[in-house]
Protein backbone atom coordinates (compact mmCIF):
# COMPACT_ATOMS: atom_id res chain seq x y z
CA UNK A 1 0.00 0.00 0.00
CA UNK A 2 0.68 3.76 -0.53
CA UNK A 3 2.79 5.47 2.29
CA UNK A 4 1.75 8.85 2.83
CA UNK A 5 4.81 10.72 1.96
CA UNK A 6 4.23 8.74 -2.13
CA UNK A 7 0.44 9.97 -1.81
CA UNK A 8 1.26 13.42 -1.34
CA UNK A 9 4.03 13.80 -4.25
CA UNK A 10 1.61 11.50 -6.67
CA UNK A 11 -1.34 14.27 -6.33
CA UNK A 12 0.87 16.73 -5.86
CA UNK A 13 2.37 15.81 -9.56
CA UNK A 14 -0.80 15.37 -11.14
CA UNK A 15 -2.02 18.86 -9.59
CA UNK A 16 0.74 20.31 -10.63
CA UNK A 17 1.41 19.01 -14.17
CA UNK A 18 -2.67 19.56 -15.02
CA UNK A 19 -4.47 22.53 -16.37
CA UNK A 20 -8.40 22.52 -16.17
CA UNK A 21 -9.59 21.49 -13.00
CA UNK A 22 -10.66 18.37 -12.09
CA UNK A 23 -12.23 16.95 -15.72
CA UNK A 24 -9.05 17.28 -16.82
CA UNK A 25 -7.12 15.45 -14.35
CA UNK A 26 -9.35 12.40 -14.75
CA UNK A 27 -6.72 10.89 -17.15
CA UNK A 28 -4.10 11.56 -15.22
CA UNK A 29 -5.39 10.05 -12.21
CA UNK A 30 -6.25 7.15 -14.52
CA UNK A 31 -2.96 6.45 -15.41
CA UNK A 32 -1.11 7.28 -11.74
CA UNK A 33 -3.87 5.65 -9.57
CA UNK A 34 -5.14 2.81 -11.46
CA UNK A 35 -2.13 1.92 -14.02
CA UNK A 36 1.03 2.95 -12.78
CA UNK A 37 0.08 2.71 -9.00
CA UNK A 38 -2.57 -0.09 -8.48
CA UNK A 39 -4.63 1.97 -5.64
CA UNK A 40 -7.37 1.77 -7.22
CA UNK A 41 -9.08 -0.15 -10.06
CA UNK A 42 -11.21 1.63 -12.93
CA UNK A 43 -13.99 0.99 -11.61
CA UNK A 44 -13.37 1.88 -7.76
CA UNK A 45 -12.40 5.66 -9.80
CA UNK A 46 -15.61 6.25 -11.56
CA UNK A 47 -17.53 5.30 -8.50
CA UNK A 48 -14.93 7.62 -6.29
CA UNK A 49 -15.61 10.54 -9.15
CA UNK A 50 -18.99 9.88 -9.15
CA UNK A 51 -19.30 10.70 -5.42
CA UNK A 52 -16.79 13.36 -5.95
CA UNK A 53 -19.04 15.14 -8.05
CA UNK A 54 -21.86 14.89 -5.99
CA UNK A 55 -20.34 16.42 -2.82
CA UNK A 56 -19.78 19.66 -2.04
CA UNK A 57 -16.19 20.94 -3.27
CA UNK A 58 -13.81 20.56 -6.11
CA UNK A 59 -14.09 17.25 -7.93
CA UNK A 60 -10.17 16.63 -8.02
CA UNK A 61 -9.62 17.41 -4.25
CA UNK A 62 -12.60 15.29 -3.27
CA UNK A 63 -11.75 12.43 -5.76
CA UNK A 64 -7.61 13.20 -3.68
CA UNK A 65 -9.52 13.00 -0.22
CA UNK A 66 -11.44 9.76 -0.94
CA UNK A 67 -8.33 7.55 -2.47
CA UNK A 68 -6.17 9.00 -0.18
CA UNK A 69 -8.55 7.50 2.76
CA UNK A 70 -9.14 4.32 0.51
CA UNK A 71 -5.32 3.52 0.23
CA UNK A 72 -4.43 4.88 3.78
CA UNK A 73 -7.00 6.11 5.87
CA UNK A 74 -7.75 9.54 7.53
CA UNK A 75 -3.58 10.29 7.29
CA UNK A 76 -3.65 9.37 3.18
CA UNK A 77 -6.85 11.56 3.11
CA UNK A 78 -4.95 14.15 4.33
CA UNK A 79 -1.96 13.80 2.31
CA UNK A 80 -3.54 13.36 -0.55
CA UNK A 81 -5.36 16.18 -0.14
CA UNK A 82 -2.73 18.47 0.86
CA UNK A 83 -0.74 17.20 -2.11
CA UNK A 84 -3.78 17.98 -4.98
CA UNK A 85 -3.66 21.73 -3.02
CA UNK A 86 -0.23 22.73 -2.77
CA UNK A 87 0.50 23.53 -6.30
CA UNK A 88 -2.23 25.01 -7.42
CA UNK A 89 -1.97 26.96 -4.78
CA UNK A 90 1.87 28.14 -4.54
CA UNK A 91 1.09 28.34 -8.90
CA UNK A 92 -1.96 30.74 -8.30
CA UNK A 93 -0.10 32.84 -5.83
CA UNK A 94 2.72 33.54 -8.64
CA UNK A 95 0.83 33.93 -11.40
CA UNK A 96 -1.17 36.27 -9.22
CA UNK A 97 0.99 38.72 -8.68
CA UNK A 98 2.17 39.27 -12.43
CA UNK A 99 -1.35 37.81 -13.85
CA UNK A 100 -2.58 41.57 -15.43
CA UNK A 101 0.72 42.83 -16.92
CA UNK A 102 0.65 40.21 -19.23
CA UNK A 103 -2.76 38.18 -19.59
CA UNK A 104 -3.62 40.72 -22.45
CA UNK A 105 -0.08 39.57 -24.25
CA UNK A 106 -0.73 38.13 -27.50
CA UNK A 107 1.71 35.07 -26.83
CA UNK A 108 -0.04 34.07 -23.51
CA UNK A 109 -3.95 34.67 -25.39
CA UNK A 110 -2.58 32.28 -27.95
CA UNK A 111 -1.27 29.55 -25.51
CA UNK A 112 -3.97 29.39 -23.55
CA UNK A 113 -6.31 28.10 -26.79
CA UNK A 114 -3.82 25.54 -27.29
CA UNK A 115 -4.06 24.51 -24.12
CA UNK A 116 -7.89 24.73 -23.68
CA UNK A 117 -8.16 22.84 -27.38
CA UNK A 118 -5.84 20.22 -25.81
CA UNK A 119 -7.31 19.71 -22.48
CA UNK A 120 -10.71 18.80 -23.98
CA UNK A 121 -8.99 15.91 -26.08
CA UNK A 122 -7.61 14.55 -22.57
CA UNK A 123 -10.83 15.00 -21.20
CA UNK A 124 -12.36 13.41 -24.02
CA UNK A 125 -10.13 10.15 -24.13
CA UNK A 126 -10.62 9.24 -20.40
CA UNK A 127 -14.23 9.63 -21.15
CA UNK A 128 -13.47 6.99 -23.59
CA UNK A 129 -11.50 5.02 -21.42
CA UNK A 130 -14.23 5.32 -18.46
CA UNK A 131 -17.06 4.71 -21.22
CA UNK A 132 -15.51 0.84 -22.02
CA UNK A 133 -15.55 0.19 -18.52
CA UNK A 134 -18.54 1.90 -17.35
CA UNK A 135 -21.54 1.02 -20.38
CA UNK A 136 -21.47 -2.56 -20.17
CA UNK A 137 -25.05 -3.28 -21.28
CA UNK A 138 -28.20 -1.93 -22.96
CA UNK A 139 -29.45 -0.77 -19.41
CA UNK A 140 -26.48 1.09 -18.74
CA UNK A 141 -26.39 2.76 -22.27
CA UNK A 142 -29.58 3.97 -21.43
CA UNK A 143 -28.38 5.57 -18.68
CA UNK A 144 -25.86 7.32 -20.40
CA UNK A 145 -27.52 8.60 -23.20
CA UNK A 146 -30.11 10.27 -20.69
CA UNK A 147 -27.44 11.40 -17.91
CA UNK A 148 -25.41 13.07 -21.24
CA UNK A 149 -28.82 14.53 -22.64
CA UNK A 150 -30.15 15.89 -19.60
CA UNK A 151 -26.78 17.46 -18.34
CA UNK A 152 -25.40 18.51 -21.82
CA UNK A 153 -29.09 20.03 -23.19
CA UNK A 154 -31.34 20.62 -19.95
CA UNK A 155 -28.86 21.48 -18.07
CA UNK A 156 -30.46 19.09 -15.03
CA UNK A 157 -27.77 19.57 -11.58
CA UNK A 158 -24.82 16.31 -11.49
CA UNK A 159 -25.73 15.60 -7.98
CA UNK A 160 -29.45 14.88 -9.34
CA UNK A 161 -28.32 12.87 -11.92
CA UNK A 162 -26.17 10.98 -9.62
CA UNK A 163 -29.11 10.07 -7.63
CA UNK A 164 -31.06 9.19 -10.22
CA UNK A 165 -28.57 6.71 -11.90
CA UNK A 166 -27.71 5.59 -8.54
CA UNK A 167 -31.58 4.90 -8.26
CA UNK A 168 -32.03 3.38 -11.72
CA UNK A 169 -29.04 1.00 -10.80
CA UNK A 170 -30.70 -0.31 -7.46
CA UNK A 171 -34.08 -0.73 -9.34
CA UNK A 172 -32.21 -2.98 -12.34
CA UNK A 173 -30.26 -4.74 -9.83
CA UNK A 174 -33.94 -5.97 -8.02
CA UNK A 175 -35.39 -6.74 -11.56
CA UNK A 176 -32.14 -8.91 -12.19
CA UNK A 177 -32.41 -10.22 -8.92
CA UNK A 178 -36.12 -11.16 -9.05
CA UNK A 179 -35.48 -12.69 -12.37
CA UNK A 180 -32.51 -15.16 -11.14
CA UNK A 181 -29.76 -13.46 -13.68
CA UNK A 182 -26.79 -12.51 -11.87
CA UNK A 183 -26.56 -8.77 -11.29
Amino acid sequence: MAGNFELFTSFARISASTFGGGYAMLPFFQRELVQKKGWLTDEELLDLNAVAQCTPGVIAVNTATFCGYRTKGLAGAVFATLGVLTPPILIVLVISAFFWSFAENPWVAHALVGVRACVCALIASSTVKLFRKAVLDAPTLLVFAAVFVLAAFVGVTPALLVVGAGLFGLALYQVRQRKGEQP
